[in-house]
């Protein structure tokens, strides 16, 4: 009886061989294709780190060149000549916000600043100091109530500027005429924790110039 069995589980072996050549030759391109997949795709993210580091790169000898630009309208103008997408094109109009601004272009600093406050692809920070910046920058060329209106948004407890946006504030009271307001602001703006050292000298210089007794408002 064993020869017999020995045939029979042969057989059995041989059809399961061939059952899996079979399955082999239909299916084995699924395993090739999926190899090349893996593989091929391991390369196209390493090209692809590549290109955006030589990219970045390039973008940042690209602003080194405007920046070394010895007059500051040729600056801007080679700022401006810059082509710069997503967080680039956030840097890139900051920085010629600066440069038309020491170009005595303030219109045309205020819509670089705008370009970045207004773009909500940005990261929050970006718009929120261009916002901060132009409002500085433009001065009494934007209506005050507009000023008021961004740098409230800007003071929020827990935001990142929301000391130098009070600051601002307590200067909008000064320039409407609001000393009692300017000094309330001032003071309040003392209790502030993590005030940096020049914004405190800042605060305590309006509360004196505002009639007020810093003193005081330290004890």
């Amino acid at each position: 009886m064993s020869n017999p069995d020995s045939f029979i589980d042969e057989v059995n072996e041989e059809l399961k061989r061939d059952r899996l050549f079979a399955a082999m030759r239909k299916y084995g391109w699924i395993a090739v294709v999926a190899v090349i997949l893996i593989v091929g795709g391991a390369a196209y993210n390493e090209y692809r780190k590549a290109q955006i580091t030589a990219e970045s790169q390039a973008f940042g000898d690209e602003i080194l060149s405007a920046l070394d630009t010895d007059d500051a309208t040729g600056r801007a103008e080679a700022l401006a000549s810059i082509e710069a997408e997503g967080a680039r094109e956030g840097i890139l109009s900051l920085l010629l916000g600066a440069a038309e601004l020491m170009a005595d272009d303030r219109e045309g600093a205020m819509a670089a600043l705008a370009q970045v406050e207004n773009n909500a692809d940005l990261p929050p920070s970006y718009r929120q100091i261009a916002a901060l910046k132009r409002v500085i920058v433009g001065g009494s060329l934007i209506p005050i109530d507009e000023r008021r209106a961004t740098l409230q948004g800007l003071s929020a407890p827990g935001g990142a500027f929301r000391p130098l946006a009070l600051e601002q504030l307590v200067l909008l009271d000064v320039e409407a005429g609001e000393r009692e307001a300017a000094l309330e602001g001032a003071r309040a703006l003392l209790q502030e924790p993590d005030l940096t050292d020049g914004l405190r000298r800042r605060v305590v210089q309006m509360i004196v110039v505002l009639g007020g007794d810093p003193l005081s408002d330290f004890g």
